[in-house]
């Protein structure tokens, strides 16, 4: 079989299940990692064979796309604030949005004092602080997460990157006090209604871990609450709190952290124009 032949395969496979321009995308991506072709050498060299051995592993990634699961779990990475990341079904896939939060706190001044100290709730694959890391000298991070398997992929990314971040297992809701003092805490915790779920794809309802991404129905806020009121004893002064939040919901977290005491409340929209991130201070 040819490249070009292969392609052809492909792209008839996923017709109709797909955008036209996504399975060019597929197909990309699966030649870089499978071929070790870039999309200008397979544009190149149509005529190029294919081993039965490569053939296969592009059956394999097709089956499961039809079966809607994401690339990047078909391939096991991504790629997140221009740095690489293993990914897994028990780690969430990182948003351009998320990446719209790292830049925010790494351009927020006060984080450029010496020794300042970082704590990630709910690190996942570890894409916020390590991003964080690498582009802040002098920074000390911490990252927390409930899940073992995802503190494993996390600590996988960190060496991967050559970065330095702490990580130990908790469950936050039950999390009574945090090791230390820090300057910034940030969270993108589960913020996803149930009610919200029927907005979901499919590739998302099927594959991303639950427990990192919906909140019930009554209590939305539920992580948000936990984390903020920890945050009141273990911010030091001028401390900052960052959130990446549910759109539909920045009026009631506003409220909430001006019941816990938090000021300079800011919100902020991501690139579709939607609220996604929030950031308070203990101090006026």
């Amino acid at each position: 079989m040819t490249l070009k032949e292969l392609k052809t395969d492909f792209k008839n496979s996923l017709i109709g299940l797909y955008p036209s321009e996504e399975i060019q995308s597929f197909f990309n991506i699966l030649s870089e990692e499978y071929l070790c072709l870039s999309r200008i050498e397979i544009a190149l060299n149509p005529e190029r064979n294919i081993s039965e051995e490569a053939s296969e592993k592009f059956q394999r990634a097709l089956l499961r796309l039809k079966n809607n699961e994401p690339i990047q779990y078909i391939i096991g990475e991504t790629e997140f604030y221009g740095l690489p990341f293993k990914v897994s079904s028990y780690t969430l896939i990182p948003r351009p949005e998320t990446e719209e939060l790292v830049e925010w706190i790494i351009n927020n001044s006060e984080f450029r004092i010496q020794n300042s100290e970082l704590l990630d709730i709910g690190t996942g694959s570890g894409c916020i602080a390590i991003s964080i890391a690498k582009n802040s000298a002098n920074s000390k991070i911490s990252a927390l997460d409930i899940s073992k398997e995802a503190l494993e992929i996390a600590q996988e990314n960190a060496n991967l990157n050559n970065a330095e971040v702490e990580f130990f297992q908790a469950d936050i809701l039950k999390t009574k006090t945090l090791p230390k003092q820090y300057d910034i805490i940030v969270s993108n915790p589960p913020y996803v209604r149930q009610l919200e779920k029927k907005q979901m794809r499919q590739n998302v309802l099927k594959y991303e871990p639950e427990s990192a991404l919906y909140v019930s129905n009554e209590d939305p806020l539920l992580f948000y609450r936990t984390i903020s009121h920890l945050a009141k004893n273990h911010l030091r002064p001028n401390g900052k709190l960052f959130f990446e939040i549910n759109e539909y919901l920045s009026e009631e977290l506003t409220a909430l952290l001006n019941s816990e005491g938090f000021r300079n409340i800011v919100i902020k929209k991501d690139i579709f124009g939607k609220d996604r991130m929030i950031k308070c201070s203990l101090n006026d």
